[in-house]
């Protein structure tokens, strides 16, 4: 009962939960820290990204449609656990290892921004069309990511650890995808 409220749900939650997380940003970052304002920014602009890419459940349908020709390789439950826990979590895990232990921990925020905001590109230039997604992802991720993964103080292995992170989430997720797919084909 409580998945299917979020299956339901969840997207006017990121629009909700976006736009209070910016209205709280003049109440300032502790510090006045300029790599842990970036890495709290990541969860809100995230979230209204998500708004354009998932409302109407346009992403899935789109996903399933135009890249795996009709089969059902990603549920409305696959989309809920990469966006909350997938996203949400890892933003709010980045942004507690950037404040506690030290900026260069939180990148995988960033990282995440930039390698999503690069998919929808290079999905939209693989299929030369829109896919839900991109506008926030080309104005907002790519710009932002970079510059968030530019000017975060890190060393390499935090660097390295961070994109490992946001690789490995988007790898799984494209994994995850692929085998449903296949096994949708089959039966």
């Amino acid at each position: 009962m409580v998945r299917s409220y979020l299956e339901a749900h969840w997207v006017a939650a990121a629009l909700f939960m976006g736009v209070a997380l910016l209205l709280l940003l003049p109440l300032g970052v502790p510090g006045g820290d300029r790599a842990l304002l970036l890495i709290y920014l990541a969860s809100p602009i995230y979230m209204l990204h998500q708004v354009e890419e998932h409302l109407g459940d346009r992403f899935r349908r789109f996903v399933n449609a135009r890249v795996f020709g009709g089969v059902e390789a990603l549920t409305t439950g696959d989309v809920l656990l990469i966006n909350l826990p997938g996203v949400w979590g890892i933003n709010l895990a980045a942004l507690y290892a950037a404040y506690f232990i030290a900026p260069g921990w939180g990148l995988a925020a960033a990282w995440l921004i930039l390698v999503n905001g690069l998919s929808h590109l290079g999905m939209a230039a693989h299929l030369r069309s829109y896919n839900p997604g991109l506008a926030s992802a080309v104005l907002v991720f790519i710009p932002f990511g970079l510059y968030a993964v530019v000017t975060i103080p890190a060393t390499t292995l935090q660097l390295v650890v961070a994109l490992a992170v946001a690789i490995g989430i988007h790898a799984a997720i494209a994994l995850h995808a692929l085998q449903r797919a296949r096994a949708a084909r089959v039966a």
